[in-house]
């Protein structure tokens, strides 16, 4: 580590003792930032174990919505956005409300029995033309998109999410590959929204092909953000927490790993005696990688970027998170 690095974490672990603060990290952070971070993990993951501890302040080196989330589940704690630019892509493509022209009809999906409405629909929409059809919300959506839906899922999860509901139809929101990979697991019919992850979604059958060419005594994991056609290829699909637990299990040494690069970094340390490999190298979040240790020394010293959620959103928000929690 660099001397410039060592004085800042030296910094930053000074004022988050005076300030009663913890550091929460993605998976996909840079490498010292997962290091001078409490906890590292997935956003949910997270947003819950910090509503667990006892502390003043919570710095969220993520993005948006998972500042959200931590804001919904810990109200009386003052959260901290360490870049305020970093968004998710995938969370903004659905809006709760827009004043912009709905088509009168959509395209169908070639994948039955789910149904993708394109990006100039809203949520308000889909519900007026599906009445009283429950809508699951990925976390990685929108506090205001959470607190207009039903029930919360995340990547690992979405399955048993909709099994749990009693209803034949359900409206899975914002990620179609997330959505068909569902779609593919249960008897249910589900509606989807043309959403995606820009970092899962460029990956092709033909990544696959070529890993496997490369490393043909590797085991494949992918994420749920992949496209069908490419979860169809790998050995086994799951969550960046799931490849995590997978890894360690397995009695297998080498793993291609497609999910964003950042988990490369945990899945080394925590398993040194194996080795893997990026199902491609260009599966870089932008907005993951915004964060340094200046940023997190900054919110550390100047109080910013705080992320409250309101009240009259944060409320039936973490209804729907609180309704995810409760299944079994």
């Amino acid at each position: 580590m660099s001397s410039e690095n060592l004085s800042l974490r030296e910094e930053i672990l000074k004022l988050k003792e005076e300030k009663r603060a913890i550091i929460l990290s993605h998976n996909y952070q840079r490498d010292e930032v997962q290091d001078i971070a409490d906890f590292v993990g997935d956003s949910l993951e997270l947003s819950r174990t910090a509503s667990t501890i006892k502390c003043d302040i919570i710095v969220f080196a993520g993005v948006h919505f998972m500042a959200e989330s931590a804001s919904i589940l810990s109200p009386d704690k003052k959260v901290l956005l360490t870049e305020i630019g970093a968004g998710c892509p995938m969370a903004d493509m659905i809006k709760v409300d827009s004043p912009r022209p709905v088509r009168k009809s959509f395209p169908g999906f070639d994948n039955p029995p789910s149904y993708v409405y394109p990006p100039e629909f809203t949520l308000r929409d889909i519900r007026a033309q599906n009445p009283g059809v429950p809508v699951v919300a990925y976390v990685n959506t929108t506090a205001d998109i959470k607190a207009e839906s039903d029930i919360c899922c995340t990547s690992a999860n979405v399955v048993k999410v909709i099994e749990s509901l009693p209803d034949e139809k359900v409206i899975c929101i914002p990620d179609k590959n997330l959505a068909m990979w569902a779609a593919r697991n249960t008897k249910k019919q589900v509606i989807a929204w043309d959403g995606f992850c820009h970092v899962h979604e460029r990956v092709t059958p033909e990544d696959i092909k070529k890993a496997r060419a490369e490393h043909p005594g590797a085991v494949v994991i992918a994420h749920p953000e992949c496209r069908l056609d490419v979860l169809e290829m790998v050995d086994h699909v799951t969550s960046t927490s799931g490849m995590l637990r997978y890894a360690k299990a397995s009695a297998e040494k080498e793993f291609v790993i497609g999910t964003e690069i950042g988990l490369l970094y945990r899945l080394r340390k925590e398993n040194p005696d194996k080795v893997f490999y990026p199902l491609r190298k260009d599966m870089i979040c932008p907005n993951m990688k915004k964060t340094s240790l200046k940023s997190v020394l900054r919110a550390l010293r100047e109080d910013n970027y705080v992320i409250k959620v309101p009240e009259h959103i944060r409320i039936p928000a973490k209804r729907a998170l609180d309704r995810m929690l409760e299944i079994k």
